[in-house]
């Protein structure tokens, strides 16, 4: 049964996803019963992140795999590529226009990289969160396979994503902004080592029901947690991290609530480099 929140569509196997597939959003997330039942559906594709060995080892039929630093620029810090190196990168795990991309992974902070990652091409409304890691699905005794599926072939076209990445620039001149709420996405102990003003504090592991499992909260408990953080209705929330996974998780969630977002994929390792921008301790 799919969860029912409100945004694009998924990942996974072979062939060229048809125009009626990319006329319907996906839902944030799909359950391992709605995926067992569209192994075989060619429009959607499967992409999977973690670790290569354990994927080798076996893994859902037709999932691709991607390392998240395979989309990363380290030039820079850890940044991801550009718009259309990204996309590039994407195509050759089956990631292509109307194709509906389902993310499962052992980390859901690399699955929200992965998620931001496939946004920064401009098609966050294509993708799925599977609610649940492999070891709920083979705990379900759902198929498994150890073939790498063949390398995919279509073309991600680019499109404007204006409403994901925020900047440094963007932070420092909302600090203090009533209209905008700063989360800082790390452990206590880097909160307690200095943070951005006026941030609160959560923990992305409150996202999760059953964090073995993988599994999420219900939409309500999502937004309640939002709630708890202070983040008042009609404010826009800004995510961040370490170096952007933990920010990335938290902005998908914030999104699959219907709650405006943007993440702030500089996080601590870019505001903390420029003595010019304030921390609190």
């Amino acid at each position: 049964m799919i969860r029912l929140f409100a945004f694009g569509t998924l990942v996974a196997l072979l062939g060229t996803p048809s125009p009626a597939s990319a006329q319907a959003a996906a839902t944030p997330f799909v359950s391992t019963d709605w995926l067992q039942q569209h192994l075989s559906d060619p429009n959607v594709r499967i992409v999977t992140t973690g670790d290569r060995g354990r994927y080798q080892q076996g893994h859902i039929p037709g999932a691709r795999f991607l390392e998240h630093m395979d989309t990363v620029n380290m030039s820079n810090g850890h940044q991801p590529f550009a718009p259309d190196r990204m996309a590039a990168v994407l195509e050759k795990i089956g990631v292509t226009d109307g194709a509906h991309v389902v993310i499962y992974g052992e980390s859901p902070m690399t699955n929200g990289w992965m998620y931001t990652a496939i946004g920064s091409t401009g098609h966050a409304a294509d993708v799925s969160f599977l609610d649940g890691n492999f070891e709920l699905w083979k705990s379900q005794n759902r198929p498994v396979e150890t073939a790498t599926p063949a390398p995919a072939s279509g073309t991600l076209t680019v499109r404007p994503a204006t409403d994901i990445v925020v900047d440094a620039k963007y932070v420092r001149e909302h600090l203090n902004s009533p209209d905008v709420h700063i989360l800082d996405v790390r452990t206590t102990n880097e909160w307690n080592n200095g943070h951005l003003p006026n941030a609160t504090f959560v923990l992305w592991q409150d996202l999760l029901a059953d964090q073995k499992m993988g599994t999420f909260k219900s939409p309500d408990d999502i937004k309640a947690l939002f709630a708890k953080a202070g983040v008042k209705p009609g404010q826009q929330i800004v995510t961040y991290c370490a170096v952007g996974l933990r920010g990335s998780l938290m902005y998908f969630a914030a999104r699959s609530v219907g709650l405006p977002a943007r993440v702030y994929l500089g996080s601590w390792q870019d505001w903390s480099k420029d003595p010019a921008n304030p921390v609190v301790k």
